[in-house]
């Protein structure tokens, strides 16, 4: 199993030493989010500033840009790498497409579709050098003229992957990229029932065989050193529950488990403004639910049980306090935990 973890997106200073200390740890990667930073330009920082990480935007909002746009960005990163960068997008919901980044918004998953399938064409033109020629229902790409075109990469175009949380947007992934990032607001029997069954159907139809598509996320991880480490992880845990819990998107998760009116009870909740009291909703055992807790010392177990057989690759947060961030031991035994993923298979 691949275990990555984040960088520091506020200050690009500090990307490089970041970079060059997650590296040393053992971390098969570092990934990044289009929060209230960028997530392109620390990747860049990190990929002259790194040797063997795999560097991953874990969500790029896709509509905010064109696939000219993402098809220049990635490249651009695959190149500096050398080959170690995946780009990982994400639809964002109707009301950030809208009214944060002033963009029109229809059915995501075809237009999702569409975009991957655009960045691809863009892709393939370059490297081989036939006529860019993609017209989608969303995205048409007809325009490349020799002044425009880079350099061909020396390896392969870089892996596509998609957030994904329904079903028409597990579909997509399965069917047009080579991952999926599961949300955390996932449970194991959710992935059992509902997520993994519409995957396998998918990738039958899309890279063709399962070792060659990776799956990462659908679960939170709660850790620390200590005991009291451990609680203060699990009270955020809790926290994001009841965030993501108020919506009902999220809501198939918790109908997995019964939990229909817990769902309910947090969206009155939220609407209401009683953040605290969502927080409070949230028992124990729920958390237990969406998470693998443990100290250090039990993690890996604990990964195995809630994670294993299902997922190829797990992010653990880099906390504030060092003392609190796993050792190179831990990282490694939970880099062994068996998974189906093998490589990304990309035609050039």
């Amino acid at each position: 199993m691949k275990l990555t973890t984040g960088i520091p997106l506020q200050d690009l200073n500090s990307v490089a030493g970041a970079a060059q200390q997650i590296e040393a740890t053992g971390y098969s990667g570092i990934t990044t989010q289009e929060n209230r930073q960028d997530p392109f330009l620390p990747l860049a920082v990190a990929a002259v500033n790194s040797q063997t990480l795999e560097l991953a935007t874990s969500i790029a909002i896709s509509f905010a840009r064109s696939p000219m746009v993402f098809a220049n960005i990635g490249w651009d990163l695959q190149r500096a790498s050398g080959g170690r960068f995946v780009l990982g997008l994400g639809s964002q919901v109707k009301g950030h497409n809208e009214r944060r980044f002033s963009v029109p918004w229809s059915a995501p998953a075809p237009r999702m579709r569409d975009m991957v399938r655009a960045i691809k064409a863009i892709w393939h033109s370059w490297q081989t050098g036939e006529r860019l020629h993609y017209e989608g229902e969303h995205y048409q790409v007809t325009l490349m003229t020799p002044n425009y075109v880079p350099e061909p990469l020396h390896g392969p175009s870089p892996p596509i992957t998609l957030a994904a949380v329904g079903p028409a947007m597990l579909g997509v992934a399965a069917r047009e990229c080579d991952g999926v990032r599961l949300h955390p607001f996932s449970t194991r029997r959710y992935l059992e029932q509902v997520a993994m069954p519409i995957l396998t159907k998918g990738i039958n139809r899309g890279v063709g065989q399962r070792r060659y598509f990776e799956v990462s996320g659908g679960g939170f991880v709660a850790t620390g050193a200590t005991n009291e480490a451990v609680a203060k992880a699990f009270e955020w845990v809790r926290q994001r529950i009841g965030f993501y819990g108020s919506t009902r998107a999220y809501w198939p998760v918790f109908a997995a488990h019964g939990l229909e009116n817990l769902g309910e009870k947090l969206n009155h909740m939220a609407k209401h403004g009683q953040w605290s009291e969502m927080t409070a909703a949230v028992d124990d055992d729920v958390v237990h639910l969406f998470a693998a807790v443990g100290r250090h010392d039990c993690l890996t177990q604990a990964i195995e049980m809630r994670f294993g057989g299902l997922i190829d690759s797990l992010s653990i947060g880099m906390p504030a306090d060092a003392t609190n961030s796993p050792p190179p031991e831990l990282i490694q035994d939970i880099q062994r935990i068996p998974s189906a993923f093998e490589a990304f298979s990309r035609a050039i």
